[in-house]
């Protein structure tokens, strides 16, 4: 008995001092590493690192309404870059869980990043297990040569010629059918009031569903409603820490995404559609101008061909300011696979890199002053 009691109290020991050196000695030794080198941050916290920080901090964010004049998206979807990035400089390091994180919004260095320059220095961070269910095998999930094989195939059906010579006209008669279902419901009228998003996101599930299914919304509505179901559950998974077996109690949410995951594997354009088309509304001078050009090259009461689109700048102008000022993502996640020299920062490995897309967009040394406001003409 005595020596099981012996043997049980070694194996607690070891545990301890496993944790100790895992949750505690190396992250205050990669802590120190950092700071050496002048990088510091909000501060490692055991367990859990920062993340109620995150989380208090995109809470307050949500619970105050968005500024429609000042598009100044940051601290609004990425709130703790927007005060952390302002409190300790960029770069600066911050925690999730027990792994560093290093965020960064330097274009150089994001580009080194993802164009994986270092020879193989850097790859994707992969999902936990909640990400797995809404992602799946696709290319969001995939790394190396799975990722260049589902690359490749889809290439294919993608190809330009492809797009403009099949799909086009499908995009052409969905967008005509929803703009003659508003003109049913303007019934003559000079003003009415519509929810544009909810059109927009039909508009965008119905090109999908004739290009992709090849049938209509209407017949593809079930596997959308999943997907959307699906994304508002994943959403709720991130903004906690992946405890490890937590997955698998039947709490009502974790019930909820088991019986996503039995009928669906959608992300349309319509949040970019919406934002594009407030943004003309807000700038009526653009309105005008992206109307003229349109009228001057598809001519009146025409229909858009594929031959008309290159021709078509002052549209791609707005549609490229659209996508500067509301980035459809946000940010990009890598880590190092070895010990790397990323600009003057030596970075260990394992460390995760947090790659601030929406900072760039609306970072004023690249953009100038006005870095927060609408002007399609700086993409001339």
């Amino acid at each position: 008995m005595n020596h099981l009691i012996l043997v049980f109290i070694a194996f607690l020991c070891i545990c301890l001092l496993k944790f100790v050196y895992s949750i505690i000695w190396i992250p205050w030794r990669i802590q120190n590493h950092f700071k050496k080198q002048g990088v510091t941050g909000p501060g490692f916290r055991p367990i859990f690192g920062n993340s109620a920080e995150i989380r208090r901090q995109f809470e307050e964010a949500m619970s105050k309404s968005a500024p429609l004049q000042n598009h100044n998206v940051l601290p609004r979807v990425a709130p703790f870059y927007h005060r952390w990035s302002n409190m300790y400089g960029k770069p600066f390091l911050y925690w999730s869980g027990s792994k560093p994180r290093l965020a960064i919004s330097d274009p150089d260095m994001i580009k080194e990043v993802t164009m994986n320059t270092g020879g193989g220095s850097f790859d994707k961070t992969g999902f936990d297990p909640k990400g797995k269910i809404l992602f799946g095998l696709g290319l969001v999930a995939l790394i190396g040569k799975e990722w260049a094989i589902h690359r490749r195939i889809l290439n294919q059906p993608f190809r330009m010629e492809r797009v403009k010579a099949g799909w086009l006209p499908d995009i052409v008669a969905a967008t005509t059918k929803m703009l003659e279902k508003w003109e049913e419901k303007r019934t003559g009228r000079d003003e009415f009031e519509l929810e544009v998003y909810k059109e927009l996101h039909d508009l965008s599930a119905d090109i999908i569903s004739r290009t992709v299914f090849g049938s209509s919304f209407e017949e593809g509505k079930r596997i959308f409603m999943l997907q959307e179901e699906q994304m508002k559950f994943f959403s709720l998974a991130v903004e906690s820490v992946n405890i490890p077996g937590l997955r698998f109690l039947p709490t009502r949410n974790n019930r909820e995404m088991w019986r996503l995951e039995k009928e669906t594997r959608k992300e349309t354009a319509a949040n970019a559609l919406s934002w594009a088309l407030l943004l003309l509304a807000l700038n009526p001078e653009w309105q005008d101008k992206a109307r003229e050009e349109v009228v001057r090259i598809c001519g009146n009461d025409k229909l858009p061909v594929a031959e008309n689109l290159n021709n078509l700048k002052i549209v791609n102008m707005i549609i490229d300011e659209t996508l500067r000022l509301y980035p459809p993502i946000v940010m990009l996640m890598r880590k190092a696979c070895k010990d790397v020299k990323l600009g003057e920062i030596n970075v260990p490995a394992g460390t995760e890199l947090y790659l601030s897309l929406a900072a760039v967009h609306h970072d004023t040394e690249i953009w100038g002053e006005d870095a927060n406001k609408f002007n399609p003409s700086r993409f001339k």
